[in-house]
């Protein structure tokens, strides 16, 4: 954290440790100026018993944010956060919660302000009454919330929808309290004003950002001696601000080590392949690409076999091969592995088929539903919502009807199945850690094809079962191979993908791994 935000911080904890000091020295000392503001509350109160549903939905939500729900919620939070890898930003979710309970209870009893004498007789609350307990609570984990978001959450459209929620859920919780004559309205603005205090003082001192581990690692051994040359090429549409992003590079670059980025953007002519081979031409030591997995493809296929290594900062939607080589999602987290990390060697694989030019990809191949999942996805919609409008264009695709398909795997005799759709994986996982081809691996030199066809819509609750068990029958509702080469033939047109672009309908699609032919950077 830099002095400059960490100044910012304890500049907002002042304001708000000081408009919270003022309403206490207000509301405990008699002073007058409260006292009409406070009594609106008593009419708010009158108005809900009237509304005897409303009352009753207010009980539930009391009981559901009480002491009880919020410790659950938060130790969920803090468990997810450090499943995700994200242990500061778990660190701060626990200090700020456990410090606002803490200096809840011990400004009520210090304070000592007494409940209003109207409050909702079903299990009258004989506690002290400011700060209000759910009010700060609901605070502390609102403003963690925001802050995860801001943080994580790169597309604008849902950043903005999750903290419209996260605020209004605060609200009601508020008014709960209001409404229920819990507390007095200014009990809800003190504990709101008390959570914002320790947040932003827990934010000055305790970075929620991911830590660099590759750059204070011990610096990898060199074969050669390196300029350190670095090329980048972006995607400029998948980032909200181009020139805060290459502020970003620049700087974790610099720190690093490397010289002054190159800059190349891709183009709807051109999705990479003429800055690969830019890069490749004047020298890169390590081409770093920004994109979805149709950008990184791109770049991938044109540097295979040249012994520069990849470095792959995921900004589309699926982002699967970054998944599964375990680079992170958070941009400051994949920039460092990119620029710190070591190199692995991964598999390629060479595609081609009828209607279509030779060409290669990463992570999965696909002909039948899952090609028509693609293609129904409507981009605007993706550009709002993200991977949201895969899930409404896959509800659209699930009964994409069954075809015959003649597969042959190496030198094998080709075998002929009834399939909805059949996958060709180089690696095994799809989002949400979904394990498609769970024995996929991607510098094995082996492909790995799943071929799926039930028969019923209800089937597919069956097959989903299976694939997230990674269950290891085979039948013919789901069945798998493996091999170096695939080739799958169709008896009629179908829906083609190469990861997650659709390629046109064909009847052909043939495949071969090229074993160890990238060099990708990935985590230490």
């Amino acid at each position: 954290m830099t002095p400059a935000s960490r100044n910012r911080s304890l500049a907002w904890a002042l304001l708000s440790g000081g408009l919270f000091a003022v309403l206490a020295y207000l509301v405990t000392r008699d002073r007058s100026p409260l006292d009409a503001f406070d009594v609106e509350g008593r009419r708010l109160a009158e108005w809900a018993d009237d509304h005897a549903v409303l009352v009753d939905t207010l009980r539930v939500v009391e009981t559901a944010f009480g002491t009880i729900g919020m410790t659950i919620l938060t130790a969920v939070l803090a468990l997810w956060l450090v499943v995700r890898l994200q242990r500061w930003a778990a660190v701060l979710a626990v200090v700020v919660m456990s410090a606002t309970a803490v200096a809840t209870t011990g400004l009520k009893n210090g304070l000592g302000r007494d409940r209003p004498d109207w409050q909702d007789a079903l299990n009258t609350h004989t506690n002290f009454s400011f700060p209000s307990g759910h009010a700060s609570s609901t605070a502390a984990f609102a403003a963690v919330l925001v802050m995860l978001l801001v943080l994580f959450v790169r597309r604008t459209s849902l950043r903005r929808l999750g903290i419209t929620l996260t605020v209004a859920w605060w609200l009601l919780v508020a008014l709960d309290r209001v409404l229920l004559g819990r507390h007095f309205p200014s009990d809800v603005i003190g504990g709101a004003l008390l959570a914002l205090t320790i947040f932003f003082l827990a934010l000055a001192f305790i970075d929620p950002r991911p830590r660099s581990t590759a750059a204070k690692a011990e610096p990898l051994p060199e074969v050669f001696t390196s300029q350190r040359r670095l090329a980048v090429i972006l995607n400029p549409i998948k980032v909200e601000d181009v020139g805060q992003f290459r502020a970003t590079v620049a700087e974790m670059a610099r720190e690093s080590g490397w010289s002054e980025p190159t800059w190349q953007y891709t183009t709807i002519e051109d999705p990479g392949t003429g800055m690969a081979e830019r890069a490749a031409v004047s020298g890169a030591d390590l081409v770093m690409v920004c994109g979805g997995d149709g950008t990184v493809r791109e770049v991938c296929a044109e540097l295979a076999g040249t012994g520069i290594p990849v470095g792959i900062i995921p900004a589309g939607t699926g982002n699967l091969l970054a998944r599964n080589l375990d680079v992170p999602l958070y941009l400051r987290s994949a920039i460092d592995v990119a620029l710190n990390g070591q190199d692995r060697a991964i598999d390629l694989v060479k595609v081609g088929g009828d209607g279509i030019e030779d060409t290669h990809f990463m992570v999965m191949a696909g002909m039948g539903f899952d090609a028509a999942l693609m293609e129904g996805v409507n981009e605007d919609i993706k550009k709002k919502i993200g991977w949201v409008a895969y899930v409404v264009s896959g509800l659209k695709s699930l009964m994409f009807p069954a075809v015959k398909v003649e597969i042959q795997i190496d030198d094998q005799e080709p075998s002929v199945h009834r399939a909805r759709t059949v996958v060709v994986g180089n690696v095994g996982f799809l989002q949400a850690g979904m394990p498609l081809l769970p024995d996929a691996t991607i510098d094995d030199g082996i492909l790995d094809v799943v071929i799926i066809h039930p028969r019923q819509f209800l089937s597919w609750i069956t097959v989903a079962m299976r694939v997230l068990a990674k269950s290891t029958i085979v039948d013919e509702t789901l069945d798998r191979r493996t091999g170096s080469r695939v080739r799958i033939k169709a008896a009629s047109a179908t829906p083609r993908q190469l990861d997650g672009d659709s390629i046109g309908e064909g009847r052909e699609l043939h495949m071969e791994c090229i074993h160890g032919r990238l060099l990708v950077r990935v985590p230490r």
